[in-house]
This record gives structure tokens, sequence and C-alpha cells, in this order.
């Protein structure tokens, strides 16, 4: 009897640390394929052209997920939650974490200096500190940029075009993304020269912040706005529409998704090319290129879209020359 029970308690005793030991073979045989950190501000729903476009982009280069390769996806619906979030892909010691623009960037370089950080539609990242040069990056960190501070100026210059009695105009701008500064000082640069007095309206979650920030411009007597860009003024498209309706004010985006959504216009990079060409960049990163040695590239495709829908619904004719100049025109 005693030997009977001494070799139940040594088989359960084995089944139990095989037991333990499986998660453990499974984590090993996970991480022999390479984890891509995925590190985004905004709703999962809200990204899911540009998540397509990174996985058709890698599909490219010979990356399936699932087969050859993991992506660890995290989303912060605030802010505030970015920093957790980077240092929880920091301590799955990923192999590179895909933080798409400055506010995930700032994010997960304070969580590391060492995994690489690739980002794909960054404002501004010599201006904010994330590299030391677009050609000569340095540190852990390189990627895509939209050169936003020369985006802003020709978005301005062409809601002007748009709306040419416009001497008021809002920049609705969140203070808690890096890039806003540099943006709003090109903007304040370039409404002098356009003669437009610019309202600046800060809207710090840009999410709560929305309704006021629109009663503000309205007080303001401002005829439209610009807003400059940052994730969550994709992940919120369809309120900022409602509440530039509401206050018929017509308005500047930098994506097309803003004017699907029902914004008068947008002009900016094609943020799934974006995404597409950020594969390459993880690439050969996995391949053993080092993040400082692969220069920063700037946008190539850009696209001025209208929505003819929503002019007409504010009362707003825009001139034939725009449309004329326009990508895409949504009736």
């Amino acid at each position: 009897m005693q030997f009977d029970q001494l070799k139940r308690r040594d088989l359960l005793t084995l089944l139990g640390g095989a037991a333990a030991a499986w998660p453990l073979a499974a984590l090993a045989q996970q991480r022999t394929m390479p984890v891509i950190g995925f590190l985004r501000l905004g709703l999962a729903s809200a990204n899911a052209g540009r998540v397509e476009a990174l996985r058709a982009g890698l599909r490219q280069l010979g990356y399936v997920e699932g087969n050859n390769i993991v992506i660890e996806f995290r989303w912060a619906e605030t802010i505030d939650q970015l920093p957790e979030l980077a240092a929880e892909l920091v301590r799955m010691n990923v192999d590179v974490i895909l933080a798409l623009s400055s506010p995930e960037v700032e994010a997960t370089r304070q969580a590391t200096k060492t995994i690489p950080i690739v980002f794909s539609n960054h404002a501004d990242p010599v201006g904010v500190g994330h590299v030391a040069s677009l050609p000569r990056p340095g540190g852990n960190i390189t990627g895509l940029t939209i050169v936003l501070t020369d985006l802003v100026v020709k978005q301005l210059e062409i809601l002007k075009e748009a709306v040419p009695q416009s001497t008021r105009i809002g920049a609705l701008f969140s203070p808690t993304v890096p890039s806003y500064r540099p943006a709003l000082q090109a903007l304040e640069t370039a409404g002098k020269t356009l003669g437009v007095q610019l309202v600046m309206v800060s809207a710090p979650t840009l999410v709560e912040d929305f309704d006021e920030a629109f009663s503000t411009m309205s007080r303001e007597q401002v005829v439209a706005f610009l807003a400059v860009a940052t994730p969550l003024t994709v992940s919120y498209r369809e309120r900022l529409a409602e509440l530039a309706l509401k206050h018929r004010l017509p308005g500047m985006f930098l994506l097309k998704e803003n004017v699907e959504a029902g914004g008068l216009m947008s002009y900016g990079a094609d943020s799934n090319d974006l995404m597409r060409r950020a594969a390459t960049y993880i690439d050969k990163i996995l391949k053993g290129a080092k993040p400082a040695d692969l220069p920063v590239e700037q946008a190539s495709k850009y696209e001025l879209v209208i929505n003819l829908k929503t002019a007409r619904a504010l009362g707003l004719e825009v001139p034939p020359t725009l449309l004329a100049r326009a990508d895409e025109v949504i009736e």
C-alpha cells in the first residue's frame, strides 16, 4: 500500500511539474517567432484600416501573423494609459515596438532605451526630440514622418481658399500631444502671412472637451476651424463631424477618414501607405539593422479630399478651382 501511495504521489508530482512547464513551453515555442509590440492611442475599431495595411506590408515581406510572426496589440483609451501599456510591452521583451505617432513614441521612449521603436506617422520627430535628425536618427527610434509643421500651413492655405471670407479661424489642438507646440507655431506664422487671426482652442483630452471647444469657437465668432491632428481626432471623427455641423463650422482635417465621417475636407498623407512602409523598417530591424542607422523617411503620398454633401449642409460653395485639385470628392 505504501509503495502504491508513493508511486501515486510521484506520478502526481510529475504531472504537476509537466503542467507547470506547459505554459513556459508554449511561450518558448511562441518566441521562436519575432514579436511586434503595437501601441496605439484610440479605438481598435477606428484603426482597422491601419492594422490591415500593416499586415499587408508584412505579408509582402514574407511575414504572416501567427505563422512566422506575432503582433501584441495594446490600445489606450486615454493618453494616461499609454505609459503602463508601453511598459507592459517592454516587460514582454518584444523584438520591436510600433508606436504610431508622437504620443505613443513618447510613452515608449520613457519605457525603453534598448528595444527598437518604429513610428509610422510622427508629426515632428526632430522638433520634439525623439530623433537627432531625419538622416541620422540616433538612439533606438526611427520610422516615417508626416512633417506636420509643413502640413498645417498647407491646410490653412486650402481652408482659406475654401472659405475666403474667413478672417478668424479656430485651431483645435490637444496640449497632451508632444507635437502640438511646433505645429501651432507654424500656424501662427502662416496666419500672419494669410491675414488670418487664429483662435487657439485647447481640448486637453479631445473627447470629453469637444463640446466645450466648439462652444468656445462659436463664442469667439470663428467662421472655420483646423483640427491639429492627434490619434483621437481619428477615433472620434464622427463626434467631431457632428459638432462641426451643429455649430455650422467648416473644418479642415489631416485624414480622409474624417471627411468620410462628415468633416468638410482633409489634406494629408495616406496613412495606410505609411503603415505599409513601416513594415519595411520592422523587417530591416528583425534582420539586424539598428534604428540609429535607418534614416527617417517622409510621407510621399498626399491627398486632398472634399465632402460636397457637408459643404451643401453648411451652405458653403467650394470654389471650382479647389474641386478640380481634389484627389477625391465625396458626393
